[in-house]
């Protein structure tokens, strides 16, 4: 973009826009948990170091794994301050063993590294409802105004998937996890089913969703995350500062600049905070694990000065299979999960 265009954004996103609202949780039966982490995680913009959550994904369902969190802390003697785990697969309407099987791998991951210390996020590779075949996460032409539509099959197993993520939501809660969720990721994309779709009907859904759990389920211990894809449209799906807790951007480059992340000045206006829901070097596959981590912690002062936490893909993607991770995980800005405030995590119920 050019000068012209950035130059009157930059006096609004040195300082964070309507703090008091950001603070204010979506959901105002949030529990004290779940209120506090979010007031953390509010307070880190105006810090002079210490001022970003380092994060780190840890694979879906069955997959998941403490691998990559334990290579870090092995090569850096850090342990990212939070991780990610997704509930990919746990439901499938024509196996239902799976179905069983697949949010407790992920569970038993977030509520280990919550007694231990650590932060959690949770996001959801979601079946498509309206394949009754299960699956169909790259579905395209699927009409979402169905899923709201009572006595369609859709909506019937739209509702069931409904109950399974919440089952699994509920289980965190019971366990005291505060959860920072992060549905219909990458909405404004086109490469999953719920994805490029009208605004004004994924809103709906969205809202559906946070009334459901919130009010029939009575998950209180969820911190909702708008997290699109960087690019085009990233503030067009935006629930409402009602139905949001937390703002991101998934980016997958070597270039972190706004030339090569589109999208941040749209989401960094919306008066919550901001973070990197999920980044990777290099691009979306098979990255050459030859990224310099020093590199990225100044380019967010430089050119995203709102961001507060990142979570970092898997894989190749991950500073343990990159260059200089110690530097990274010990620059001034970083909070890991040792420098998260006693009693913010952690503990039992």
């Amino acid at each position: 973009m050019k000068l012209s265009v950035w130059l009157p954004l930059t006096l609004v996103l040195l300082s964070p826009p309507a703090a008091e609202a950001a603070l204010a949780p979506a959901n105002p039966q949030v529990n004290p948990r779940a209120r506090a982490v979010l007031d953390f995680i509010g307070s880190l913009e105006t810090r002079p170091d210490k001022h970003l959550l380092s994060g780190q994904f840890t694979n879906s369902g069955t997959l998941v794994s403490m691998e990559l969190p334990e290579k870090i802390h092995q090569q850096t003697g850090r342990w990212p301050a939070l991780i990610g785990v997704d509930y990919a697969d746990f439901y499938d309407p024509t196996d239902a063993q799976r179905c069983n099987l697949s949010p407790r791998v992920p569970n038993q991951a977030a509520i280990a590294y919550w007694r231990a210390g650590g932060l959690v996020t949770v996001c959801a590779h979601l079946y498509n409802p309206a394949n009754p075949a299960g699956g169909g996460l790259r579905d395209q032409g699927v009409d979402l105004a169905e899923l709201l539509a009572p006595g369609t099959a859709t909506h019937q197993r739209w509702m069931k998937e409904l109950d399974e993520l919440a089952a699994g939501l509920q289980e965190l809660k019971e366990a005291g996890v505060v959860v920072l969720w992060r549905p219909f990721h990458e909405m404004n994309g086109g490469w999953f089913w719920w994805g490029k779709k009208d605004p004004a009907i994924f809103i709906r859904v969205w809202r559906h969703m946070f009334d459901y759990f919130t009010k029939d389920k009575g998950l209180d211990n969820l911190l909702w995350v708008y997290g699109p894809n960087h690019g085009d449209h990233t503030a067009d799906y935006y629930p409402g500062d009602a139905y949001v807790d937390v703002v991101g951007l998934d980016a997958y480059t070597d270039d972190v600049d706004q030339d090569h992340i589109k999208g941040y000045a749209e989401v960094a206006r919306l008066p919550k905070p901001f973070g990197f829901t999920e980044y990777g070097p290099h691009g979306p596959k098979d990255p050459p694990g030859d990224y310099d981590y020093r590199r990225f912690i100044p380019a967010l002062q430089a050119h995203f000065p709102r961001a507060t936490f990142f979570m970092i893909w898997n894989d190749k993607w991950c500073p343990a299979h990159n260059f200089h991770a110690r530097e990274f995980f010990e620059h001034p800005w970083m909070a890991n999960r040792e420098d998260l405030p006693p009693g913010l995590a952690g503990g039992t119920p």
